[in-house]
């Protein structure tokens, strides 16, 4: 069985990670909310050796959308992200269904993974990911 360099690679960067933190936006804490700012919590999941060790509920007071901050009428947003990376802090890697292209850039150069997926249940994906496994569309982020 052939595996491709890209393959390969992310395999051997992925088992680096022993020890990880996971945020996933939620409506119902089942499934991926749409879009990550306009959810109303995250689920986050402390992940060792490739096991779920612990999961948390977070309600979604952080972003701007949860605190009314965005007028879709302005082409250019000018809020921070701060917010986000303290409410979600420890997270190295970040699953959703959509976000905006701004937000998906800030978490890459925080050196945070993003996933944007096309699954919608929260275990699924989950499992997905630990297994190399998940589809990742970073191309379909909203240009907000």
């Amino acid at each position: 069985m052939q595996i491709s360099f890209l393959k390969a690679y992310f395999i051997i960067l992925h088992s680096k990670h022993e020890q990880m933190k996971i945020a996933i936006p939620t409506d119902d804490k089942q499934t991926i909310a749409g879009h990550f700012g306009r959810t109303k919590g995250f689920m986050t999941y402390d992940i060792e050796n490739n096991k779920v060790i612990s999961e948390v509920y977070k309600p979604n007071n952080f972003t701007g959308h949860a605190k009314g901050h965005h007028d879709h009428g302005h082409e250019h947003h000018q809020h921070s992200h701060t917010g986000i990376f303290e409410a979600l802090e420890g997270c190295t890697t970040v699953i959703a269904r959509g976000m905006g292209r701004r937000l998906y850039d800030d978490f890459t150069n925080q050196k945070i993974e993003v996933f944007i997926t096309e699954e919608s249940d929260i275990q699924t994906a989950l499992n997905k990911y630990l297994k190399n496994n998940l589809d990742n569309n970073p191309d379909s982020c909203c240009s907000h």
